[in-house]
């Protein structure tokens, strides 16, 4: 227990020592949510894949290999698509536009995108902002809660509150800086960590008859890629609701923030290429160390839940606890606590950004200027934070056998539902309108809330639904509508300032 302490005190004096130094290039509203605009595409890259990965990925996707087996993989295709369309196709037109509307927020670009006349647009993104982050960063404390819990059998609420101050702290003091810095360093651990750990476990274990005989006697669906269902359709859905899962990395404010940040459009070419190599390598490993964990630590006949934890979330500390001595334990649970504070801090900087700029300033206070809203926006940060730890307790309260995996992807699913159809849309499309991208919002919003619960729990579809989850659906419709709705009321001048910045 001493050394996973010192570990981890040592890993917390790091991030505290980022903050201070990040600190020092916080003085305007731009260099706390976005650095300046001077980021440059090692710390782009690791900090928009560590950021959209988070503790999901840990503790998430490896249970989720535990549970699906070769069929989770499908996880890792989808995700890969995802960051490689996002940054061969989106990142480079966005960066653009965004520079050219001088925008620090989404809000903002949507604003500038559509010439906006009243606020409307921006109220609602901004309001929609607000809600899943703070779903999405509860989730994350969640799993805070759950891994000191299971790694150093400290009390949930105890850890829940440690991840929370410390996240808080270096956060509060070097904003969006300290975010990006935090989250390359925590990246890089993640990386490595996910990579080699199970090579470690696969020359550790007697493996003499084979990953796919392994499986196989325990049960044989599990070597099934295409599907554990005796039902055609079910399968279908199921590699649907897997693969489908990056979409998200096409517009999600929490990643694309990211692309305003960075320096230019050159470094963005550069960073692509780290963002698909760590998505595949470690994607690939999370759903791998579930599977070993599968073959290693459960049997035929045996509940794997009742073994593993609720959808697996225990795998990780099970398979590190059994084959790593000590320190490289503790290690581990900085790694594990670095995949969630590097989600949680970049939430916690654009939830504050959509209610300290899109509403305070924009709204109600536009006669203050970007160097006086500095010490208010660290104020909401603190507060959203408190919202989310309070959330989570709850969770944990309300729902003891909740899954993991299935949380985040919800709140997830809610951010990218809402804004990536719009993103999408507005990139690439001069006949959008502002009316139909709120309509998509709108649209991506509801869904969200619909599929979860509602059509899941109809009798004759809701188990398909189930597998396919919210996201690909709820984005299908949002596109759809806005599509519609745009048709119906296309913008009243299609020279747009956007549609002279399209790419060469």
């Amino acid at each position: 227990m001493i050394t996973k302490i010192i570990v981890l005190a040592i890993y917390v004096s790091v991030l505290f020592l980022i903050g201070i130094l990040a600190s020092r290039r916080v003085k305007s509203m731009s260099d706390y949510y976005l650095g300046g605009k001077k980021m440059g595409f090692w710390a782009v890259a690791f900090s928009a894949r560590a950021t959209g990965e988070s503790g999901w990925l840990l503790i998430g996707l490896t249970g989720m290999g535990a549970m699906a087996g070769y069929s989770a993989y499908w996880v890792v295709l989808g995700e890969l698509l995802g960051v490689f369309i996002s940054w061969q196709f989106m990142a480079k037109l966005f960066k653009r536009r965004s520079d050219a509307f001088k925008a620090i927020t989404i809000p903002d670009y949507l604003q500038s995108h559509f010439k906006s006349s009243t606020n409307t647009l921006r109220i609602i993104s901004a309001s929609v902002l607000v809600v899943f982050v703070v779903i999405y960063v509860a989730s994350q404390m969640d799993v805070t809660g759950i891994a000191f819990e299971s790694m150093l059998d400290i009390d949930y609420r105890v850890g829940a509150l440690i991840g929370f101050c410390i996240v808080l702290v270096y956060i509060f003091i070097g904003g969006f800086v300290a975010a990006v810095w935090s989250d390359m360093f925590q990246g890089i651990l993640m990386f490595f960590g996910l990579v080699l750990l199970p090579i470690v476990v696969w020359f550790s274990m007697d493996h003499g008859t084979g990953v796919t005989v392994g499986l196989n006697a325990i049960d044989p669906t599990l070597t099934q890629i295409m599907g554990r269902s005796d039902d055609w359709l079910m399968n279908l859905f199921t590699i649907l609701g897997f693969s489908m899962i990056g979409l998200g990395f096409l517009g999600s404010p929490q990643v694309y923030v990211r692309f305003m940040s960075i320096e230019s459009e050159k470094e963005i070419d550069k960073g692509k290429w780290i963002a698909l190599l760590f998505t595949l390598l470690t994607d690939a490993a999370a759903v791998t160390i579930g599977i070993l964990a599968r073959i290693y630590f459960t049997s035929e006949g045996q509940d794997p839940e009742v073994v593993l934890g609720n959808g697996g979330e225990n795998v990780l500390s099970m398979i590190t606890n059994e084959f790593l001595p000590t320190i490289l334990v503790a290690i581990f649970i900085a790694i594990v606590l670095s995949a969630i504070m590097s989600t949680i801090d970049s939430l916690l900087i654009l939830a504050s950004s959509a209610v300290t700029r899109d509403f305070y300033q924009k709204i109600f206070r536009p006669d203050l200027k970007d160097e006086d809203l500095t010490k208010f926006s660290r104020l909401v940060t603190v507060a959203m934070a408190l919202v989310a730890l309070g959330i989570a307790i709850l969770l944990y309260k309300l729902y003891p056998d909740r899954q993991v995996f299935w949380i985040m992807i919800f709140g997830w699913s809610g951010i990218a539902a809402t804004f990536c159809p719009v993103i999408i849309l507005s990139l690439f499309w001069k006949g959008y309108s502002e009316k139909g991208a709120i309509a998509s919002m709108i649209t991506g919003f509801l869904s969200v809330i619909l599929f979860k619960f509602v059509i899941s729990n109809l009798e004759s579809v809701g188990a398909y639904f189930i597998e396919l989850d919210v996201l690909a659906p709820s984005f299908v419709l949002a596109m759809l509508v806005g599509y519609i709705v745009s048709k119906m009321y296309p913008p009243k001048d299609l020279n747009t300032t956007s549609d002279s910045l399209k790419t060469d």
